[in-house]
């Protein structure tokens, strides 16, 4: 039998080794790290190697003492991103909303999509507290990626109002260079000029038959 004092030893292998089992694996670069009595094995998709200013799904798979997966549905959990190198009270640089997904043989695990603005390196937190009648202990894990440079730019805010505003002065543009008509009718500016030449000739012809009138006129006298 094993004592108390090596029972309390023996936790953390315990604990991680069936994460440690699957992160040794071939083909496959997950990241464990420990938290009191909850073991982390973080993910991120396409192969670790994220790119900014694309999509990339972030997934972190609990386990508690045992090997028992704990699902999102029994962690209050948490996922923030910051610059790297993490300080403490800093403003997050995304907070994205977890969702319960299922990756690889994991069922019900926290997970989330991930846009990274630019290029560099970002320190992931997930901070858990139990519910539903769980029973582990509240934790803080992280993970520091590495985002290389995308080919998509991220959208900022200010793009987005840059664009509204180009599109609006467009729009302002074409509705000031429409004419209206003798019967109310909005015309537009390329319409108008293409109209130009009917209402040149019908001018040439009235005013010809105008003039053959004055000088049959001209001869019966």
């Amino acid at each position: 039998m094993f004592s108390p004092a090596k029972i309390s030893r023996l936790t953390p292998v315990l604990l991680t080794a069936p994460l440690l089992l699957w992160a040794e694996m071939p083909t496959l670069a997950h990241k464990v790290e420990v938290s009191d009595n909850v073991a982390g094995l973080w993910h991120v998709e396409p192969n670790h190697n994220p790119k900014s200013g694309e999509p990339a799904q972030v997934w972190v798979a609990l386990t508690q003492e045992g090997g028992a997966i704990v699902p999102l549905e029994q962690c209050d959990c948490k996922l923030t991103v910051y610059s790297a190198p993490y300080t403490e009270g800093e403003t997050p640089v995304l907070e994205p909303t977890l969702e319960a997904i299922s990756a690889e043989q994991y069922q019900g695990i926290p997970g989330a999509e991930v846009v990274f603005p630019e290029a560099g390196e970002y320190e992931l937190r997930l901070n858990g507290a139990p519910q539903a009648g769980a029973d582990f202990q509240p934790f803080e894990l992280s993970y520091v990626a590495i985002v290389g440079r995308g080919t998509t730019p991220a959208t900022s805010p200010s793009t987005q109002t840059i664009t509204s505003t180009e599109a609006t002065q467009t729009a302002d543009n074409q509705s000031t260079e429409n004419t209206v008509s003798g019967d109310g009718q909005t015309i537009p500016a390329n319409q108008n000029s293409s109209r130009l030449p009917i209402i040149i000739l019908v001018v040439a012809l009235l005013l010809g038959g105008l003039g053959l009138i004055v000088r049959q006129t001209k001869l019966f006298r």
